[in-house]
């Protein structure tokens, strides 16, 4: 099932009786677009198109349509579990690196869901967060963290 169908699906289930048009606004696409992605949906069984008066229809999902939304949201939830998991991993691997150096302070270098996780995971440890003490910094470099000395605003890595 393909990004837009997904999120068609997902937004009817969310209101039934939104419009082609209130469908096109929420998922930022031409209402030609969501008129042939319905068609198609209709066609593979997912969605049933009822009409509610001469110019407008109700769009239900049918249990098609019900099993292959909650199939693709399991998939989802099974990827994001992979990627958290993972994080968390590192996170304890940085963090175990830092109780050998005896690092009791670190500035967490950046902003959210990854870091989150380092923050939880230093909470955890026992190792304060304070920005003031900049001495250590860890970082999400993109892959994972980073754990470095910090030394004048410039890092080395430990």
């Amino acid at each position: 099932m393909k990004e837009r169908e997904y999120r068609l699906l997902q937004a009817i289930s969310e209101d039934e009786e939104v419009t082609q048009a209130g469908l096109a606004a929420q998922l930022d696409i031409a209402v030609g677009s969501v008129n042939w992605y319905i068609k198609r949906l209709v066609k593979i069984g997912y969605i049933k198109a009822t009409r509610m008066d001469r110019n407008r229809l109700q769009y239900n999902l049918t249990p098609e349509g019900l099993a292959a939304l909650a199939q693709r949201a399991t998939r989802y939830f099974g990827d994001a579990l992979k990627v958290y998991n993972r994080l968390r991993k590192q996170a304890n691997m940085i963090v175990r690196d830092m109780e050998a150096k005896g690092i009791e302070h670190v500035w967490l270098r950046g902003k959210g869901e990854t870091m989150d996780i380092m923050r939880l995971t230093c909470i955890e440890a026992g190792i304060a967060l304070d920005e003031k003490a900049r001495e250590w910094c860890v970082k999400d470099n993109g892959y994972g963290y980073e754990l470095y000395r910090h030394q004048d605003g410039k890092g080395s890595q430990a």
